[in-house]
């Protein structure tokens, strides 16, 4: 049977356009007769707060989604929850870790900036992971459990990543040119996204993720993943990002288009879902 998901990251209201992608997701599983799965990926425990998992789950249901797995809205913190997941993601770890492909990393992002030889496109994105801050192969091999150390995916470079996405078409990224070696743990104890979302679309039996075009990069990171676990990937539509009037995507902080504002305002749920965002 279809399993699709939502996958909330709690660091501040959700906006228009998390809800026409989640909307999408519940009109997709719906479509084929499928499950919707509710996870919240709380692992920034700086950033996340109970208060906005709460809210989006109300928000959720006020536009009118239904999840069939998943916490209860208004209730406790139900069994799909990341920063609750721990021993599994370790468990994960452990198995990559059987692989080769991992290895411990101290360089820190003002490391890897630093080591470029041009500045990278824009300021605020990764950059590329520089091969020549690689440690020698083997690194780490003997290791059973991260500690408290970064670790990293080791990429094929030069290999092309290419997968058809169902809104996106036929797309391709070049490891090592497009993404470098990606973090899969941090030192804080908590696996990195990539990690974190594998593991448990693998464990939820996750056959589809709909998501923000925005994550098209970490699909084809995900994919390396899936390969050297051994698991079957899901696939993947990807939604056109909701821009405001300046072009910019929009954010959890950009003012009165989160749902909980538009429903103050006296929205709809049909008109947050489809109405031209310049009329909101």
């Amino acid at each position: 049977m279809p399993r699709g998901r939502l996958a909330p990251t709690p660091t501040g209201l959700l906006h228009v356009g998390h809800a026409r992608t989640f909307a999408l997701a519940a009109e997709r599983a719906r479509r084929e007769g499928g499950t919707l799965v509710y996870r919240t990926e709380d692992l920034d425990a700086s950033r996340c707060r109970p208060e906005f998992a709460a809210a989006a789950m109300a928000d959720l249901r006020w536009l009118g989604l239904d999840w069939q797995e998943g916490p209860d809205v208004g209730g406790p913190c139900g069994p799909y929850v990341q920063s609750e997941r721990l021993p599994w993601f370790a468990v994960a770890w452990r198995r990559l870790q059987a692989t080769g492909t991992l290895y411990p990393c101290d360089k820190s992002r003002q490391d890897v900036a630093r080591a470029l030889t041009a500045p990278h496109a824009e300021d605020d994105a990764e950059p590329i992971f520089p091969p020549d801050l690689r440690p020698a192969e083997g690194l780490g091999r003997e290791l059973t459990a991260p500690g408290a150390s970064n670790w990293r995916f080791r990429v094929p470079d030069g290999e092309t990543i290419a997968f058809t996405d169902a809104l996106c078409g036929p797309l391709a990224f070049v490891a090592g040119r497009d993404f470098g070696d990606f973090l899969v743990w941090r030192k804080d104890g908590f696996p990195a996204y990539e990690l974190a979302v594998v593991a448990d679309d693998q464990a939820m039996g996750i056959t589809e993720v709909v998501r923000g075009a925005d994550l098209l990069l970490s699909t084809a990171r995900q994919l390396l993943l899936y390969r050297a676990l051994g698991w079957t990937a899901p696939t993947w539509a990807h939604a056109p990002l909701i821009v405001d009037a300046q072009g910019r995507r929009l954010a959890k902080r950009s003012a009165g288009l989160s749902i909980r504002e538009l429903r103050a305002a006296g929205r709809t749920p049909a008109e947050v879902l489809t109405a031209p965002l310049a009329s909101l």
